[in-house]
């Protein structure tokens, strides 16, 4: 039995090892916890590449835990009873979002998190939710799914919250921490209907029998509810933006990586657990509530003077843009689909663009704040004479946010744009002027923070550590920007196709035939 069969589970193991032992290491010395986090983070990075290279290059990786056989998944009577792990390509594509921003957050929080303020709690909540996103998309079953998502749950307002000597990180938490026990408690509603329809967990098995009767229809709509609020598409967006402008900058970045575990576990319910299934008018909704959250949270954004909380109306406004193309492509599967898999491309290839732009801002922001100690525009000012590299990041983020070429935000927004233009095209001239309405904001924002005269302000430089984490994301940035086309055909494409074509590939890979 070979170690490159047992990659899926050592990607989640891996974290959540890290997660409780890294207090042990702590009592030890504050250098042997660096170190071994950066141990952990560079193993669950090397894991989650591993899987990608394996998925891209061979197909669904099944893993069954308990098994003779890591990939036997049924048992005597030919059922589904053994919890399984499945990915496949657009798992493996969101396990790479994962690995992107926690790598990121892991190393930027070595250089930005302060001994004696929390930073061994921080880096073992970092790690714990980094675990539960990973379980959230490669697990095969709908129970695990709701475990791994209550994971996340603790594991995020934990991080929000941990600072408790100021005020506001603990109110962003409790509103957090509401949302997301309604939207959990509606996904366990739903998976227990679909248990006592079915008899069964596996979502291969599940996805094999359902056929739209009114126990179908009423966990589809538990299911859309409990993970829109996940989401945060408006109107259930009221935790987002204080939960991203509350939290360290480490912590913004990888909540977004679990903002988008929630709209990943919704299009999997969408695409391959109900299929045909879902209809034209879920489509339509999902299409709504995307256009609704891009115009609102783009609006909400010009009347913010915190830099922190821009960035944050600025990240939800990005999610609108997914859940629209996403709603596009379902709205067309039958009448165009060739417009709504070019949709459904849009939408995942943005996943990791918003993922890398938004990831670039927030670290910017943090550097913000510990060069000056505040995130106020209206005590901000001149730090481009001092803060060169943070400047020049946010600059290029905020370019690569509101959708300008050859940044990588570009690409996908194009996409985007084309799909819906199809469909409506009032919704594509909205999502086209929310972009440039985005564009002036952050515009505004790097004046009001960089720009003019030089502040009579002490200013801290960013460490070598943070440097490096918003360097892999403006990396990133830029790469995908100039060459799009390989992005897409190498890792989206394949990514979307999975959703789009390859439920009977996913059914098959865990129930053979």
């Amino acid at each position: 039995m070979s170690f490159a069969m047992h990659v899926p589970i050592l990607a989640i193991a891996a974290p959540l090892l890290g997660a409780f032992s890294l207090p042990l290491m702590a009592k030890v010395h504050h250098r042997l916890r660096d170190l071994w986090a950066i141990i952990v983070g560079a193993f669950t990075v090397a894991m989650i590449v591993t899987l990608a290279v394996q998925v891209f290059g061979g197909g669904i990786q099944v893993y069954t835990l308990g098994a003779e056989a890591p990939d036997a998944t049924l048992g005597p009577e030919g059922f589904p009873i053994r919890i399984t792990l499945v990915a496949d390509a657009m798992g493996a594509f969101m396990a790479l979002i994962s690995a992107l921003l926690g790598g990121a957050a892991l190393v930027y929080a070595l250089g930005f998190a302060q001994d004696g303020k929390g930073k061994t709690l921080s880096m073992s909540l970092l790690l714990l939710l980094w675990a539960g996103m990973l379980g959230l998309k490669l697990t095969g079953d709908l129970f695990n799914f709701f475990v791994f998502l209550e994971i996340t749950t603790v594991a995020a307002c934990g991080l929000i919250a941990y600072r408790v000597w100021e005020s506001r990180p603990p109110e962003a938490a409790f509103k957090t921490l509401v949302m997301f026990i309604l939207g959990g408690l509606m996904v366990l509603l739903a998976v227990a209907l679909l248990y006592g329809e079915y008899g069964a967990l596996n979502m291969a098995y599940l996805s094999n029998q359902i056929g739209g009767g009114l126990i179908d229809r009423m966990a589809l709509g538990l299911l859309v509810g409990g993970l829109l609020m996940k989401a945060g598409a408006v109107p259930m967006h009221m935790w987002a933006p204080d939960a991203y402008g509350e939290a360290d900058a480490n912590t913004a970045i990888v909540l977004v990586a679990n903002t988008q575990a929630g709209l990943y576990g919704l299009l999997r319910m969408l695409f391959t657990l109900y299929g045909g299934a879902a209809t034209p008018e879920v489509g339509w909704l999902i299409t709504s509530l995307g256009a609704l959250t891009v115009l609102v949270t783009v609006l909400m954004a010009v009347v913010q003077h915190r830099l922190g909380r821009l960035v944050a109306y600025g990240a939800v406004s990005q999610i609108g843009y997914m859940l629209l193309a996403a709603g596009v492509a379902l709205v067309t599967v039958g009448a165009r689909p060739e417009f709504g898999q070019l949709a459904l491309q849009g939408s995942v290839f943005h996943m990791i663009n918003d993922a890398a732009c938004i990831g670039l801002l927030f670290l910017c922001v943090g550097a913000v704040h510990r060069a000056t100690g505040t995130g106020d525009l209206r005590s901000l000012g001149g730090l481009a004479h001092t803060e060169r590299w943070t400047s020049g990041f946010f600059l290029l983020g905020a370019l690569a946010l509101a959708g300008i070429p050859p940044l990588n935000g570009f690409a996908s927004k194009l996409m985007i744009y084309q799909s819906v233009f199809m469909l409506s095209p009032i919704l594509a001239a909205l999502a086209v002027l929310a972009s440039i309405l985005l564009l002036a904001v952050f515009v505004r924002a790097f004046q009001g923070a960089f720009l003019g005269p030089r502040q009579n302000v002490v200013s801290k430089p960013p460490s070598p550590a943070m440097l490096i984490g918003m360097g892999v994301l403006a990396a990133v940035v830029i790469a995908f920007g100039l060459f799009p086309d390989v992005m897409v055909r190498h890792v989206v494409a394949p990514a979307a196709e999975a959703l789009w074509t390859g439920r009977d590939a996913y059914m098959a890979a865990v129930l053979g035939g």
